[in-house]
């Protein structure tokens, strides 16, 4: 790769990684844009996999404080195992049909999470499981899982930053799960950890960066923000998918 392609790699690492910092997610879908025209469809979801430890690590050094650690393993736990399986399929998981069909999802789930709010009504346990294997499974095959994590957190009642935190503690954990298995199965050469490791460490400080624009942010507008990217991130995966139709 030339140096010009390895410099728009790292600047837009870091602006994908403030991005993520303050809405909870948004590298997994914006980095493939930049990522596929340079390495190739193939290599994006294990490359993405190792880059996204140097992010989240990044991300509970600036929010550890508003961890919820209450939600972590409940969620982490069901999620690991299916992780497994989406990464060790993850060909198969990438179909047209289920990129619409999960945008879709995601989108009506803003306006559920809005009215179950008003009846002050909380998700149930067996959904909670549900919704976190539903994450493992599309987050080990696809870019973008992300999205179910923080509509599965917001609507058990974790805010703002809290998200933010949230997310990236167990998004960590079951990351974990998805290098052993990509790296088993043959899909993580040298040049792919080359290349995640330039995008995890560029985008280190966009954590940083990301908690100080945060911390300027009410919990309202916060929320807003992580709705509507909630939302936009739905689309993407809907014109993703109606594309390949």
């Amino acid at each position: 790769m030339s140096i010009e392609e390895l410099v728009l790699i790292a600047c837009a690492a870091l602006v994908t990684s403030v991005v993520g910092g303050v809405a909870g997610y948004g590298t997994g879908l914006l980095m493939p844009l930049v990522l596929v025209p340079l390495v190739g469809a193939q290599a994006v979801v294990p490359i993405l996999g190792v880059s996204a430890i140097f992010n989240n690590l990044s991300r509970i050094a600036a929010f550890y404080k508003k961890i919820a650690w209450a939600h972590v393993w409940p969620i982490a736990l069901v999620a690991m195992p299916f992780c497994y399986i989406g990464a060790a399929f993850y060909s198969y998981l990438s179909g047209p049909g289920a990129a619409v069909l999960i945008g879709g999802a995601l989108i009506l789930l803003v306006p559920a999470r809005r009215i179950l709010k008003k009846f002050e009504s909380r998700i149930s346990r067996p959904a909670v499981y549900g919704a976190g294997a539903l994450f493992g499974l599309v987050t080990g095959g696809v870019p973008g899982g992300g999205i179910i994590l923080i509509s599965l957190l917001m609507s058990l009642g974790v805010l703002g930053p809290g998200v933010v935190a949230t997310d990236a503690v167990i998004s960590l954990m079951v990351g974990f799960v998805k290098i052993a298995t990509f790296q088993s199965y043959g899909q993580l050469p040298l040049a792919s950890w080359a290349v995640a490791a330039l995008i995890g460490v560029a985008g280190i400080p966009g954590a940083f960066i990301a908690k100080w624009i945060s911390e300027h942010l009410s919990v309202k507008v916060h929320t807003g923000l992580m709705d509507a990217t909630v939302v936009l991130g739905g689309a993407v995966l809907i014109v993703r998918g109606l594309k390949q139709i």
